[in-house]
């Protein structure tokens, strides 16, 4: 057993290996300078992996000269027992008793393992939270799962120490409450001597007591945070049948607006091709007029052709003067057949479809204040809060700019002295909530809400009547 001891006495609690490097901590402990630095380097306080005392600030770390110079003489001596040992000579086998074989059994002084049943192994590791010593086959669960990784693992000698004083070798009775660490009588005496220290057994109550109101507190806030969760999947159903109906609404909506585009332009076309048709009898009137007169003036002139060949004079000058005249006919320089017959038709159609569009926004804008309406609220506004200078109603639910300010008023803290304003009484830390303001007369009136998300929407700003929607809401609503 003294030379397991020896041996542990050079071991570092954190890497479970000879020192290297050694320092010295404020309380006496010895570690590794590398494993000391990466201890407190991922944890907040500062304090002693072995006793857990605290220090305020981070101690400066410098080489145990000394310890190095023992530690490096005591693994070059394990060195020669190895060699030793290799060329048949046992008489180091107390010092490496450790690196026995577990399948051979336990040795003496070794720490056997918890869980093994029939032949007991040596230990090779012991975990300070399960309370237990495994054996290599037993040690498995703690290096594979992740919840078992996060244990302790330190050595079985010390961990078969662990209720003993490692400076008066005795046992750890006292606790002090003062550096919050387990003491024996000998350190109450003198390094703890004036401290406030009481038996473990009184202060462990104490702290168990302790212990099950955090786990009350504990168990608390996991229900807390179970209800937020149901309340949250709750929410995320409702939202998703509120997506539902929305996409069930818009698609029903532009359907109509698409049937009405399409029928706007079937009656579009339709317009173009009445027009077109139009045009078209007219040209053909037109024409079958021209080809008629064509055909009187080319009978005409074939008359006059044929009086030109008589020469019977007095039919000659009977008959020219009924065919020199020109026969009636139409005058065709102003008329014409235009081709831009259509040059307004999709401009009123276009201005057709922006009137319906409107009609549809100003139904979905109906639609949308109905459901808003559903988080209506009656807003009363707080006396208590209102500054001098502010008038309110019996009722609270109107407010006025005074003359002058009254002084009449009782102090209270509540109430707003640098400014004119006035809290509402209702305050609301979750939610949708709706309210209405009517302004008059008074120009620069001001509605705010000390929140950290709002959403706000207002209708008929030119009757000076806003409406308002508050989502998510942590504050109450001011006035001024």
């Amino acid at each position: 057993m003294a030379s397991l001891m020896s041996e542990e006495q050079f071991l570092c609690c954190i890497c479970l290996d000879i020192f290297t490097n050694p320092v010295s901590i404020p309380c006496g402990h010895n570690f590794c300078l590398t494993c000391i630095k990466s201890y407190w380097d991922t944890r907040e306080r500062f304090e002693c992996p072995l006793c857990k005392e605290s220090f305020r600030r981070r101690p400066e770390l410098r080489i145990n000269r000394g310890f190095k110079d023992i530690t490096e003489h005591f693994q070059r001596s394990l060195k020669v027992k190895a060699q030793q040992a290799d060329e048949g000579d046992y008489q180091g086998i107390g010092v490496l008793a450790s690196q026995c074989s577990p399948a051979l059994g336990p040795e003496p002084d070794a720490v056997s393992c918890d869980v093994c049943t029939g032949t007991k192994q040596s230990a090779v590791k012991s975990c300070l939270v399960c309370q237990g010593s495994y054996c290599e086959n037993h040690l498995g669960p703690h290096q594979r799962e992740p919840a078992l990784q996060r244990h302790r693992l330190t050595d079985p000698a010390t961990f078969a120490t662990r209720g003993l004083c490692r400076k008066h070798e005795r046992p750890l009775e006292l606790f002090c409450r003062m550096d919050q660490t387990p003491v024996c009588l000998r350190c109450n005496d003198t390094d703890h001597k004036g401290h406030n220290t009481i038996p473990m057994e009184r202060e462990s109550k104490k702290m168990r007591t302790q212990m099950k109101k955090t786990e009350g507190d504990l168990l608390k806030m996991v229900q807390d945070r179970l209800r937020k969760m149901d309340e949250i999947k709750h929410s995320v159903e409702l939202s998703k049948i509120s997506a539902e109906k929305e996409i069930e609404g818009s698609v029903l909506v532009f359907s109509k607006l698409v049937c009405s585009i399409e029928r706007s332009q079937a009656e579009l076309i339709e317009v173009i091709e009445e027009k077109q048709k139009a045009a078209e009898r007219r040209a053909e009137g037109l024409i079958n007029e021209l080809e008629r007169e064509i055909i009187e003036l080319q009978r005409r002139s074939t008359e006059l052709e044929q009086l030109s060949h008589t020469e019977d004079h007095l039919h000659f000058l009977q008959s020219f003067p009924s065919l020199s005249t020109p026969p009636p006919t139409k005058d065709w320089s102003e008329i014409s057949v235009h081709s831009d017959l259509c040059v307004d038709t999709v401009r009123a159609a276009m201005s057709q479809l922006v009137d319906t569009c409107r009609d549809f926004e100003k139904r979905l804008c109906e639609a949308e204040l109905r459901r808003t309406q559903q988080y209506a609220m009656d807003i009363t506004l707080d006396p208590v809060t209102a500054a001098s200078w502010l008038v309110l109603s019996s009722d609270g639910k109107q407010v006025s700019l005074g003359y002058q300010q009254n002084h009449s008023l009782p102090a209270d803290p509540r109430r707003f002295d640098s400014c004119v304003c006035v809290l509402g009484k209702q305050g609301f830390a979750t939610g949708r909530h709706y309210w209405v303001v009517q302004c008059r007369e008074k120009k620069h009136f001001k509605l705010n809400c000390c929140l950290s998300t709002l959403r706000f929407r207002w209708a008929t700003r030119q009757t000076g009547m806003w409406a308002w929607l508050k989502s998510l809401s942590t504050g109450r609503g001011v006035s001024r």
